[in-house]
């Protein structure tokens, strides 16, 4: 890497845009949301895989932002049509959440990391067609430093879960598995109702 590519990075790097962008995946990765369904994970597979977890959600994340859109068109999928399938993966988790039952099984799993805490959980998508968009307006560097960021809190959230859990105790995550399956749900209508209009 020669210098004048390194001062072009560094000049690309703008606070405003690492600020904007981190806020943005912050709300669509919605972590803290997830904190009822990683409890539930822990209590039944006894591990969460937290540093996997995250570097895998990281990389998941950074790739798709380069090579995203192309992959699609690739196998003849829009953008559009991938934020609908995402909204469907939100709307049944959001169920799981609200009505207490469980749709996700697994053949008695050891750990829990890749599938389904870094994809769908973490980099599902709609936080990847969400990367897609951030792309078309903020520059690679920006985008990467916010997801970076991201990465952190998100690998914080999964380390603590447990203690989270001792303090919450059960009636507060199901509590907080209501409020939030009943937002998870909002937020899949909305993310199917403007992208299902694009595709007729």
């Amino acid at each position: 890497m020669n210098l004048s590519l390194i001062s072009e990075i560094f000049n690309s790097v703008n606070l405003k845009e690492i600020f904007t962008a981190t806020m943005v995946l912050f709300a669509v990765i919605d972590i803290t949301g997830s904190i009822p369904i990683i409890v539930d994970l822990r209590r039944k597979v006894g591990h969460v895989q937290s540093e996997k977890a995250t570097i895998v959600a990281a990389v998941l994340m950074i790739g798709f932002m380069f090579v995203g859109e192309s992959m699609l068109h690739l196998i003849g999928i829009d953008v559009n049509s991938f934020a609908v399938a995402g909204a469907f993966i939100i709307f049944f988790i959001a169920l799981e959440m609200i009505l207490g039952i469980q749709l996700y099984r697994d053949e008695e799993p050891e750990t829990a990391a890749i599938i389904p805490i870094a994809f769908p959980l973490i980099a599902g998508a709609g936080t990847l067609t969400s990367v897609l968009s951030l792309r078309s307006e903020y520059s690679a560097i920006n985008i990467i430093i916010a997801i970076l960021i991201n990465s952190i809190f998100v690998y914080v959230v999964l380390k603590n879960s447990g203690r989270i859990d001792k303090v919450l105790g059960k009636q507060g995550i199901n509590v907080l598995r209501k409020i939030f399956g009943v937002i998870l749900l909002a937020i899949a209508v909305k993310l199917f109702a403007t992208n299902i209009k694009e595709l007729f």
